[in-house]
């Protein structure tokens, strides 16, 4: 059996992707040379982003794997190198669809992303353990996820969708580690282990510009943004930076809890957001004989909705009670969230319930181009 041509390998590598970009290498102009011995003997020249590319494995094994299945291919070698300058610039300027400087895409009115920030009044309710599991639920249906854990000080979301590497620098453009088949930046990514970010607000507003613009996301679905609790700077900077994003709360049925939340929830009327609904977590403890226990009480999820849709003068609906389970937590210190579990009990049904209504709202047309162009008479 003949040996394949150059041309032919080439096309094939077309199917090896990017595991960062997403995109296949051939496309962002990593394969350097291709050449192929009269014996099946095939050399394949790849220029990485960077010389620590953290997947740069991954990217040796799926070549060898796509042009190994070749007819006529007795062995293959892959040769690693390293963009230059001017091949990253190029490769930049591409993903950024030829807009040189960074911007906010999500801001654009083009922009077909929607935007969730996830946000509570106090800690400790299950903001972050709500976001991994929506955006791995998400992920799961075969939408195209990213997440921003935007909550400075306690972040948790690399923790909680097991996140297993840095992020990849590109000059000034951040590729996001991909978990679980969702797009995952976070402070806790540039933090040594243990220790506080210690930061006051323009530093904040600096560092969530730069997780929105200079991280290439590429075409998402759908963006969640982890906040941290409370009304303060993070909340107002992504109200600013992204004034089509859509505000979820979270809340105990605990009334201190409640009462918190709906302060967390009005902040929308003087941002100018959306609230799409409220996530009652820690709803009840379930016990063997299938009678509940209301641990923190009941009515706190019901009485934030409807306290927002009085303030609000719209209805803002209670999309779903999380109970209280032990594997809930269990998944997401093990990095595995539970609605990717088969086992996963009232508590994952209830979260993919969430992340598939939230999938298939009805998009507004505020801040989008509806392509028309006035008629002179």
């Amino acid at each position: 059996m003949s040996a394949p041509t150059v041309e032919a390998v080439r096309a094939e590598l077309g199917n090896v992707m990017d595991p960062e970009i997403r995109r296949p290498i051939t496309e962002l102009n990593m394969v350097r040379s291709v050449d192929v011995g009269t014996g099946g003997q095939v050399v394949v020249g790849v220029d990485l982003t960077t010389a620590g590319c953290p997947l740069k494995d991954t990217i040796t094994r799926d070549v060898t794997r796509v042009v190994g299945a070749m007819d006529g291919v007795a062995e293959v070698r892959v040769e690693l190198g390293v963009m230059t300058d001017e091949q990253r610039k190029d490769l930049r300027t591409m993903l950024r669809g030829g807009v040189a400087e960074p911007v906010i895409p999500f801001a654009q009115p083009g922009s077909l992303t929607r935007v969730y920030a996830i946000t509570s009044g106090k800690g400790g309710v299950g903001k972050s353990s709500v976001t991994a599991n929506l955006a791995a639920a998400m992920a799961a249906d075969g939408l195209k996820v990213g997440v921003v854990d935007a909550d400075i000080y306690g972040f948790s979301i690399p923790r909680m969708l097991g996140v297993e590497h840095p992020p990849t620098k590109v000059d000034d453009m951040i590729l996001p580690p991909v978990a679980k088949d969702v797009k995952v930046i976070s402070i806790g990514m540039f933090t040594p282990d243990g220790r506080p970010v210690v930061w006051r607000g323009p530093m904040l507003h600096r560092a969530l510009q730069q997780f929105l613009a200079d991280v290439f996301w590429g075409d998402l679905d759908v963006l969640l943004l982890d906040l941290p609790p409370g009304t303060g700077d993070v909340a107002i900077s992504v109200a600013q930076m992204l004034p089509n994003s859509e505000v979820l709360v979270v809340t105990t049925p605990q009334v201190a809890a409640a009462e918190v939340a709906q302060r967390a929830g009005i902040i929308a009327e003087q941002t100018h957001q959306h609230v799409v609904g409220v996530i009652e977590n820690m709803s009840w403890l379930e016990q063997p004989d299938g009678s509940r226990v209301e641990i923190f009480g009941s009515g706190g999820g019901e009485r934030v909705a409807a306290e927002l849709s009085t303030a609000l003068g719209y209805e803002v609906p209670l999309l779903a009670q999380i109970p209280l389970q032990q594997s809930l937590r269990e998944a997401g210190d093990s990095g595995v969230p539970l609605v990717l579990h088969e086992d996963d009990g009232g508590a994952g049904q209830a979260l993919r319930g969430v992340a598939r209504a939230l999938s298939h709202r009805a998009r507004g047309l505020a801040g989008r181009s509806l392509g028309i162009s006035p008629v002179g008479r």
